[in-house]
Order: C-alpha cells, then structure tokens, then sequence
C-alpha cells in the first residue's frame, strides 16, 4: 500500500452547454466514491471542481500551480472529453512529473482515436467500473511494471494500444464507500428551491434496456445494479443530518427496476419523516406500473420527476428500440401530475426522416402529452453507439463539444441543421408562452412558485438565449413576461 505522501487530483472539466446547470449546481458524486478508493489506497485526495465554480483554463492553471499533485485525474462523456484533454495538457504543462488518467463512458469506448496520436497527455485510460479499478492502480503505482498490469487500464506503450483485462462488475454496491467531506457543499443548490442545499445519491448502476441511442446500457453491460434500501436510505440520512442537504438528487437512470426494492426505500423514506425534496428520473412504464403507490411518492419527499418520452411516434420509438408505447408516456405524465409532483420529459427532434410536418406533429402531441416541463432536444448519436452507425452517412458535425443534446449534428433528408436549430427554438417559444399565466392559477403555493422559477431559469439560461442570438431572434422581445422579475 502506498504511503499517505501521494496526492491524487480530481478535477472537473470546465464544459458549460447550459442543459444540466440551469438548475443547480450538481454534486460530482462519482469523485466521491472514487476519492474514497483512494483513500483506502493510501492516498491523498482532492477534489477540485472546476465546472462548479465556473473557473476557465485561465484560472485553473493558477491552482494547479498552487497544488501539489502526484497523479490527475479527470472524467468525460462525450461532450465534456475535448475540455478534460485539455485539463491533463495543462496538468502535465504545471507538473511534467505527473501522472494523468481520464475515465468516463467516452474514454472508455474511445481509447483507439484518444491514443491515435503519439505525445498527448493522457497517459492511462481507467474503463468502465473505475473504483475497484483505481484502487488497484494506485496500490501498484509505485511499481511501473505492476502499474501496467493493473486491471481496466488502456494505454500506449511503444506505439501499441494496450488494454487490460477488465474486472467483473462489483456485486455488492453497498461496499463502496463515498468521501462526502471532499466537497465544499456550499457551492451545491437547487435554484428552483431557495436556500437549498443540492446532493445527490446513487441506489443503483445499469440498465437492462437497449435503447439505440443510449451509452449506459454498454458501459454497464445491460446489467441492473441496485443498493439495499437499508443503506440508500442511511446515506440519505447521513448526508441530510451531516451537511444539512435538503435537496437530493437520485443520480441512477433506473432507480424503480425493482418494485419490491423501491417500495422499501419509499417506506424507509416515510419512516425517517426527513424534510427533504427529491428528484428523480426513471421510465414511463414503472410509473403507470405504481400507480397504486404513487402516493407514496410524494409523501416520501419526491417532488419531480423526469422520465424519457423521446418520441410522439410509435414508429421513432420502435426505431430507437425504447421500449415504451405512446400510451404510457401520456399515462406517465398524467399520473405524476395526479399526484401533485412536477412532470419532465424530452422529446428528441432531427432524425435523418425529419421534416417539418414531423416536427410540428412532435410539438402538437407534446402539447397533448401537457409535461410541466418540456425539453426539445437535438438527436445526438455517441460515436460508441449503436445508434451512430445508422446515422452515419448524415452526420456533419464532429466537434464533440457540440455533442451536448442542443446543437443538431445531423442533416435530415429534407431539411438543414439551422432549419433544425430554427425549429427547436420555436418548439421551446410555442410550448412555453401560454406557461407562465397558467402556472400563476396554481393554487398549490409550492407548486406554483417551482413552476415559475424553473421556467423563467428555463428560459433565461444561457444555451436557449445563445441559440436565440445565433438564429437572430431576440428572446425578450419575443417572451417578455419570462424576463420579468
């Protein structure tokens, strides 16, 4: 075991498209649980989150010179992988001792294009399942010879892509620690609940699905992983009580899988009687399935909840292999407003069949299906995924930094990306203009001032005004009333 005179340094990367942060500033809860592997490595560990705090390249070049580090560390999807590239060139530019090594679903099934060129910064790819994998390579750190043999591990080594074999996935979730105290929780709230203190929890890993478009059911090898209710709850109670959170986010995809299991973290959740409010995603046909204990939902402390319509066309739906009809995405969101919680979903625009009267046909049912909150998203296929060779040939963009959901990289058939782009924007204009007198009716008063706020941070965030100002349209002229105060 390595002695405690090792640091290794997590960093964030500083990637902003404005989706994930209009609401709140969200917890990096995988470096956690990998800070705490290190930990009982033997290590050090810092957790510097640089996406959080806002800093640029600038800034963060200024504290890694203050930083003594050993080994640096970062993660990426897709998106993010272009700034996290960056962030090991500037590490290894500050601390040419150093040692970098990136993890994520991205790295994990792009190692061949990321070593493609000799001299990058990246020295070692972590893939798939990183915790027990990061423990065993900093117990070998101080070895070269057994570094390299460490399980998971992806490198180069004299020009050759070298790939380790990997460990099974860990059986027993619940025996993975988490370093809370890594974190400065006063940078973590939800915006849409003032003086909110934002955390976020896992009770499950994988999916079993085969959604076409979606890499988490590759990286986890269509397998669902879930906690015991016991300890999900514990940690639930712990991070409440330790560091005064009152909002948590349920990080899983998946987290209602098992119905037996679920019911007992809802009932667990109603004994603690803790004052909490919690957000969570799941799928369409595990809430039509609960609709006899829906109740027990809200009284657990959810108030919001996302679940992936995608699609108003059975056939889009098929295509993608999603696995939900139509009817239970109408089904889904009726019942989460039935009882009393906030309905979210996504509608994905832009297949290569797209034209404008599917466009309009998606917005028209989408305004049927009455989400409180809808998301107009552009289909983004992953390089990794099934979904990107079957798209392939329509591609245009390959800047990854723009694989973010909002900038269409495919060209329909019979339409342009900024025709796409065009209508995106109108989507969101249509579907939200009649919302804000409607929501003031509410008569729920919780209900009613987290409408408001999330639509006005909706609307003001900074990936719907830039996309106003590229297509030449002028938000606040177009919806005063979201810019009042």
């Amino acid at each position: 075991m390595a002695t405690k005179d090792k640091t290794i340094l997590f960093v964030t990367p500083p990637y902003h498209c404005g989706v994930v942060e209009v609401a709140g500033s969200w917890p990096p809860l995988g470096l956690l649980y990998l800070g705490a592997q290190a930990r009982q490595a033997g290590w050090r560990a810092e957790v510097y989150d640089a996406m959080t705090l806002r800093h640029d390249f600038k800034e963060i070049t200024s504290r890694l010179q203050k930083t003594e580090f050993d080994v640096f560390a970062t993660t990426a999807i897709t998106p993010t992988f272009p700034d996290a590239a960056e962030l090991c060139r500037i590490a290894k530019t500050v601390n040419p001792r150093c040692t970098t090594i990136i993890g994520g679903v991205h790295p994990t099934f792009s190692a061949e294009e990321i070593f493609a060129e000799p001299g990058g910064s990246i020295d070692y790819i972590i893939a798939g399942e990183g915790e027990p994998a990061l423990y065993r390579f900093l117990i070998n750190f101080d070895d070269l010879e057994k570094r390299r043999q460490s399980p998971n591990l992806i490198y180069r080594d004299d020009g050759r892509l070298k790939t380790n074999l990997t460990l099974p996935l860990k059986k027993e979730l619940d025996e993975l620690p988490v370093a809370w105290d890594l974190l400065d929780w006063r940078n973590y709230s939800y915006y849409v609940i003032p003086g909110s203190r934002l955390g976020a929890v896992s009770t499950s890993r994988g999916c079993s699905h085969s959604c076409t478009f979606c890499s988490q059911q590759r990286f986890w090898n269509k397998m669902w992983r879930g906690r015991t209710p016991r300890a999900v709850v514990a940690e639930i109670r712990q991070v409440h009580d330790t560091y005064g959170v009152n909002v948590f986010l349920l990080t899983d995809e998946y987290p209602t899988y098992d119905r037996d299991r679920w019911e007992e973290i809802l009932d667990r959740l109603l004994t603690e009687k803790l004052d909490i409010y919690i957000l969570m995603e799941t799928r369409v046909e595990d809430i039509v399935r609960d609709e006899d204990i829906l109740a027990k939902y809200r009284r657990a402390g959810i108030v919001h909840v996302y679940v992936g319509a995608e699609a108003t066309d059975q056939g889009t739906l098929d295509r993608i292999n999603k696995e939900i009809t139509v009817a239970d995405s109408r089904r889904a969101i009726e019942l989460i407003a039935e009882y009393n919680m906030i309905s979210e979903t996504s509608f994905v625009l832009g297949f290569p069949e797209e034209t404008e009267d599917s466009i309009e046909a998606t917005f028209r049912l989408a305004c049927e299906f009455n989400p409180d909150f809808a998301h107009f998203l552009a289909i983004t296929p992953w390089p990794y995924a099934e979904f990107y060779q079957e798209v392939r040939e329509h591609i245009e963009v390959f800047d990854y930094r723009r694989y973010n959901l909002i900038d269409p990289i495919i060209k329909p058939k019979q339409m342009t990306r900024r025709q796409v782009d065009h209508a995106i924007i109108d989507c969101y204009r249509r579907f939200y203009m009649p919302r804000m007198s409607e929501y003031r009716k509410v008569e729920d008063t919780f209900r009613r001032d987290y409408l408001l706020r999330s639509m006005k941070l909706i609307m003001k965030s900074s990936f719907l005004i830039s996309k106003f100002a590229r297509l030449g349209l002028n938000p606040k002229k177009l919806m005063p009333d979201m810019f009042k105060a």
